[in-house]
């Protein structure tokens, strides 16, 4: 309970994340889509899944699933310096897939949410939000997969860790988790602290 009384006073809105961009703060930003991720993809064969990468930065997963033909993927980002990094990248995409808001005021449905370092970038007390708006925006059926970390959760952060037992416990009563397991192929950085997951929407 220390942890989340701590975090209360913690505000990583639009402003928090613009500094970061403009101060060239991004140890997250892996540089391109990370392996885990790219072989989740390479295994997709539907290519009319509407997809969405929400807190993408750089937008890397994005771009990724455009070139393999995955046209009706669209991003979000509460910061615009990354997303206006996406349109000078990808200047053939429509201004409608990339989208500057917050993404717990979002409106869609989709057939996949990819998860990649935004969970953990979060404020931790918003965890069961994410959750249920996770839940809210996928169809019946529908799946949320990608990456979670796995280090203790603590006030240091962002990125704030977690483990596969607590990741259960707040994701269980609205997805089945078809898979929870350490990422054999994660980039060095991050080697032997991600889970990959793939939850389907009960």
């Amino acid at each position: 309970m220390r942890v989340l009384i701590l975090t209360m006073t913690m505000n990583f809105d639009s402003n928090y994340w613009e500094e970061r961009y403009k101060n060239n703060q991004t140890g997250w930003d892996a540089g391109s889509v990370t392996i885990p991720i790219k072989h989740y993809i390479d295994n997709l064969t539907n290519k009319k899944l509407k997809i969405l990468v929400p807190g993408a930065g750089n937008g890397y997963e994005f771009e990724y699933l455009l070139q393999q033909g995955f046209n009706n993927s669209y991003v979000i980002d509460i910061a615009l310096t990354p997303l206006q990094n996406i349109k000078a990248r990808l200047p053939e995409v429509p201004g409608t897939h990339i989208i500057h808001g917050d993404f717990f005021d979002h409106v869609g449905e989709y057939d996949l949410i990819i998860e990649q370092t935004f969970f953990c970038a979060l404020n931790p007390e918003l965890r069961q939000q994410y959750v249920e708006k996770m839940y809210s925006l996928l169809k019946p059926g529908g799946r949320l997969a990608g990456l979670l970390f796995s280090f203790p959760l603590t006030e240091q952060g962002p990125p704030f860790g977690g483990s596969a037992e607590e990741y259960e416990a707040i994701f269980s009563s609205l997805f089945t988790i078809n898979k929870m397991e350490e990422a054999y192929n994660s980039i060095k950085p991050r080697a032997g602290k991600e889970l990959f997951f793939i939850f389907e929407k009960k």
